[in-house]
């Protein structure tokens, strides 16, 4: 009996969100975390900006382990309240992004095109998985012939 993968849209989703927490840690060592070591930016704000930045990295990551280990569950019903709530977490987030960024600069909103283009493809995956049919599995039969 070998590991069989039950839901190739969750596996997907688990591979990106891994990806996304690599490439999010890189982009933040490599390029934005850098610019926050200037005088004029006092050290509590430095240290709350780069753990908020290393928490979204920690999620990704959760979530891809999670959909990977959800996309080898035979019971696919069963776990779809978890991979719902993580979609709500991805739109609240995706919300966030977009209206910190309104507010503060409008024509800003360009600069989030690629990350809210990535949490669009990534929620699509997820949601593909949610509602892909099982298959082979009907339910309990009554005497009757139909489905309880």
């Amino acid at each position: 009996m070998g590991i069989k993968v039950r839901n190739f849209y969750f596996l997907i989703a688990g591979i990106l969100a891994i990806l996304f927490a690599f490439t999010h840690a890189w982009n933040g060592q490599s390029a934005i975390l850098p610019m926050l070591h200037v005088s004029a930016i006092a050290m509590d704000t430095q240290t709350v900006f780069m753990y908020v930045w290393h928490i979204i990295t920690a999620e990704n990551l959760v979530f891809g382990i999670v959909f990977m280990f959800m996309s080898f569950q035979s019971e696919q019903m069963k776990i779809r309240f978890a991979a719902w709530t993580i979609v709500s977490l991805l739109i609240v987030r995706l919300m966030v992004i977009l209206g910190i960024t309104a507010l503060q600069d409008v024509s800003a909103l360009a600069d989030t095109f690629i990350d809210s283009i990535v949490i669009v493809i990534y929620v699509t995956f997820i949601i593909l998985g949610i509602r892909r049919k099982s298959k082979g599995f009907v339910g309990p039969m009554s005497q009757t012939g139909r489905a309880e």
